[in-house]
């Protein structure tokens, strides 16, 4: 497998796991379900499968990345909050005596709080095949003469990003490591989603990381996660 090293930076971005209720929290990185998406997305390579029908599900095909996220130091996001309107439709019958007066839209008004990240920065090493590695570049580059879904953005449809770089140049970096078994606590971990699976979240697949305190050039071994699934072995 080849590599590639991108240096990702957005003003602000959210990325939230599946969650309800009136509180809505990012996690502190971009996680590697949601980089997955992003290597795909400029690679052209669409994730939705078309023949799912009423349920938009992920397609089974797709290639296994190994990735690595890591935070460029003295630039960590601040983790901020806003207050946002949220229209939804009630579960059970509440507010039900409001439904004739929106004509038909959503009519269930709740003031919720949605954290943010201001001042994103981080890197993501990709470690795949060359020739998805080369589609990513093209596609940065604007070489990629293939359509598109929509925009890359960071976490949530309204934050779009600022810079995406390929490094040339190493950063030493506060990598996420996925914490083992026996290890000791650190700080800082949170847990970042790997695979989705939008049909059945039981099956959504999720490991608890931690930044290390030492910045470095080279991930450790622990860093690099295959998403959205270890591919598995083929014999001859």
């Amino acid at each position: 497998m080849a590599e590639l090293w991108l240096r990702i930076r957005a003003p602000f971005a959210a990325f939230r796991g599946f969650q309800a209720g009136v509180y809505r929290s990012t996690s502190p990185v971009m996680p590697p379900s949601a980089a997955f998406g992003l290597v795909l997305n400029l690679a052209s390579i669409e994730m939705r499968d078309a023949s799912s029908g009423a349920n938009t599900t992920i397609r089974s095909d797709l290639p296994c990345l190994k990735l690595a996220i890591g935070i460029v130091p003295d630039t960590e996001s601040e983790v901020c909050s806003l207050y946002q309107q949220l229209h939804s439709y009630p579960v059970g019958a509440s507010g039900k005596e409001l439904r004739a007066r929106t004509h038909g839209a959503k009519y269930w008004i709740t003031p919720v709080r949605r954290e943010v990240l201001v001042g994103f920065d981080m890197v993501l090493g990709i470690q795949a095949e060359p020739e998805l590695l080369k589609r990513v570049q093209q596609g940065l580059s604007g070489r990629l003469q293939e359509p598109r879904y929509g925009l890359p953005f960071a976490g949530d449809n309204n934050f779009l990003f600022d810079q995406i770089d390929v490094l040339n140049e190493r950063l030493p970096v506060c990598w996420y490591v996925q914490l083992q078994p026996d290890d000791p606590p650190m700080r800082n971990s949170y847990r970042l989603t790997v695979g989705i699976d939008r049909t059945d979240n039981s099956k959504t697949t999720s490991y608890l990381y931690a930044p290390i305190d030492v910045p470095s050039l080279e991930p450790p071994i622990h860093a690099w996660t295959w998403t959205p699934r270890e591919p598995a072995l083929t014999t001859q």
